[in-house]
């Protein structure tokens, strides 16, 4: 193995460790911002101002040009509007993980994709034992979902005591559970389709995909062909527009113009050109300043993958503002009435015992299949115990669940069933979860006992 390959391993290596101790902090703060929403969608909709919280989701909202114009309530633009930006960013992360991270190479990605499908298929089949032949059958897909912003976010805060290798194979866990979430909504939540709509989106996205080949790195292009061509004719063909900011993610290119030792001795010149022409102390700079200043930040870029730029740029409007906008207006749902009587409903009971027993039996079971038979391997430092207390904060399904949610009963009166389902099982994962790895990552604790 040659010093360059070496070198390049070891810098995938720092990137990703380097991605996901940023990413932890990021949906730490993240997610205590979207439970703190959480918590004052859920009162706005139970104080005497509920009225307002309904109506205000419900105000026509239009934009368009001459007679072409679209007519949407607040909350269609942002389930489908803004949301497809969450998706975008989840489509880039999906991409980035493929190609330098846990899911590059068939070894790595084997463990958190078994993980993964467990986490998906036992809490649907547990779901439909619940709703089976019955008006909230459509929901299956509700408990499939691992809501990445809390399940991080509750892991980091154990602090030190959880080794970094467990939030990569959770962050890995959560980005298949993620695909798979994006696929079900495209193959099963679409309601008709409109081929000579869907037909445009296709072809945008051959353009898109052509502008990459082509190598054109500007962000405006991608913005330009992806909202004003691929979303829009996804939104009215009928196929989910969301889907449309995931297909848009995978056309953004991840190659650098320049390399990292090219990068070095162009940054070097540059600075070497500034000090030289350093010959004053005034606020402006001279000609030969601003010129190396110029190729300095011009080399930066090229070094800079663009679909790392645009992650790394989107990632704090989604988690501090899109996230907060979507919970706020999908968290709120009314309280009154026979709360017991409102658990016993299926879709409620399928929710509840789908994500709080079927993910982390699901996760757990096939993780442990995938490393029985040799398929996988554990990460280092990293026991069964963790793994089931990982397992069961994937029950965690908040943001994706909500919004399958939607798809999947729209404005009847099952929505607010499946609501209250998702707030309870994944207010009760994530207490599981912290319980057992705080207990059971202790060699004196039964629970550390039990699987050590």
């Amino acid at each position: 193995m040659s010093r360059r390959t070496i070198e390049n391993k070891g810098g995938i290596m720092k990137f990703v460790l380097h991605s996901v101790k940023k990413m932890s902090k990021t949906e730490t703060a993240g997610g205590i911002i979207l439970l703190l929403v959480t918590i004052s969608a859920l009162f706005w909709a139970n104080s005497p101002w509920s009225q307002s919280y309904f109506d205000l989701w419900h105000t026509s909202f239009n934009i368009g040009i001459g007679s072409w114009i679209l007519d949407k309530p607040i909350h269609h633009w942002i389930n489908d509007g803004l949301m497809a930006i969450f998706f975008f960013v989840v489509g880039l992360e999906i991409k980035r993980e493929i190609l330098a991270g846990e899911l590059s190479s068939l070894r790595q990605a084997i463990l958190p994709l078994a993980a993964a499908i467990g986490g998906m298929l036992v809490p649907a089949s547990l779901y439909l034992l619940f709703n089976m032949g019955k008006s909230g059958a459509a929901g299956w897909g509700i408990p499939m979902a691992t809501d990445i912003a809390f399940a991080i976010g509750v892991l980091t805060l154990m602090g030190k005591k959880i080794p970094l290798p467990l939030k990569i194979f959770l962050t890995a866990l959560a980005i298949v559970d993620d695909l798979g979430a994006v696929l079900v909504i495209a193959f099963f939540y679409t309601s008709y389709i409109s081929w000579a709509n869907l037909g445009i989106g296709v072809l945008f996205l051959g353009l898109l995909m052509g502008a990459n080949r082509a190598g054109i790195r500007h962000p405006l292009v991608y913005a330009l062909l992806g909202i004003g061509g691929l979303w829009l004719a996804f939104l009215l063909s009928g196929v989910h527009a969301t889907i449309a900011g995931v297909l848009a993610a995978f056309t953004i290119p991840a190659r650098t113009r320049i390399d990292e030792s090219e990068f070095l001795v162009r940054s070097q010149g540059f600075l070497k050109e500034f000090e030289k022409a350093s010959s004053n102390k005034l606020a402006f700079k001279t000609s030969s300043q601003q010129a190396a200043l110029s190729g300095l930040e011009e080399s930066t870029e090229q070094v800079q993958p663009p679909l790392q730029r645009l992650e790394h740029a989107l990632q704090p409007w989604v988690i501090f503002l899109i996230l907060p906008l979507f919970a706020l207006a999908n968290a709120g749902v009314s309280l009154k009435g026979d709360l017991f009587t409102t658990m016993k409903h299926p879709v409620t009971m399928g929710i509840i015992v789908g994500l709080v027993i079927g993910k982390p039996v699901g996760i757990f079971l096939f993780s442990w299949l995938a490393v029985k038979t040799r398929v996988a391997v554990l990460p280092k430092n990293i026991g069964w115990k963790m793994i089931f207390g990982v397992a069961c904060l994937g029950g965690i399904g908040f943001t994706m669940s909500l919004f399958i949610s939607g798809l999947a009963f729209g404005e009847s009166s099952l929505t607010s069933y499946s609501k209250i389902g998702i707030l309870m099982a994944s207010t009760l994962a994530g207490i599981i979860g912290w319980i057992f790895l705080r207990i059971g990552t202790s060699k004196n604790s039964f629970l550390g006992k039990m699987l050590r």
